[in-house]
Parts: C-alpha cells; structure tokens; sequence
C-alpha cells in the first residue's frame, strides 16, 4: 500500500524556520513528480513547491525566496525546508506524488503548521 508520511508540523513564530519532511513508501520514488500543497482554514489548496523527476524545482510566487524544496531519493523522501515564516504561512501541508507522464497520484495525510506573530 502507498503511503506518504509526513512529519515536522509545528507552532512556531514569525520569522521562524520549519522543515517538513515525506517519507514515501510503495512507489518507485525516482520516477515521480514530487510536491507540497497547503490548505488554510477557508482556502483552496494551493501547490506551493514542487520537484520534478530531474530535480528541477518551481515554487509558488509567495513562498519563492523562503521555501525550498529537496528531494532524496535514495531515502524516497522530500523535504520543505520553510525559512522566514509568515503568520499567512499558516495551513494544513500535504505532500503529494504524481507518477511523471501517469495518472498515478497520491497524497499524504497533512501536517499542521502554525505560524504566531
């Protein structure tokens, strides 16, 4: 079964930096298009970072500068490393997988980031 955990979630003030990390299990990690999206509470989800199966990255213009996202995949694992946090940074962030060039896609259960000023 495929599954994508993720973890590192937190509280953390203004100007604070977190790292979430995905572990990916069941796919054959090199081959899909990795990214993460968040929801804030009455807001559609939005994709926020993503890394193709090249390594070539795209960020969203309101994270790009801050976020950074880093795939490994010989620990089938991405990481959001989120410097400089916003309270708007505030939201639920998924971590989702599409098999490149497929319709195979899958998402994680979310982790909670909550940004104080």
């Amino acid at each position: 079964q495929v599954q994508l955990v993720e973890s590192g979630g937190g509280l953390v003030q203004s100007g604070g930096s977190l790292r979430l990390s995905c572990a990916a299990s069941q796919i054959y990690f090199r081959f899909y298009v990795m990214s993460w999206y968040r929801q804030a509470p009455g807001k559609e989800r939005e994709l926020v970072a993503t890394s193709s199966t090249g390594n070539v990255t795209k960020y969203s213009d309101s994270v790009k500068g801050r976020f950074t996202i880093v795939r490994d995949s010989a620990k089938s694992s991405v990481y959001l490393i989120m410097n400089s946090l916003k309270p708007e940074d505030t939201a639920v962030y998924y971590c989702y997988s599409r098999l490149e060039g497929g319709i195979l896609d899958y998402w994680g259960q979310g982790t909670q980031v909550t940004v104080f000023s």
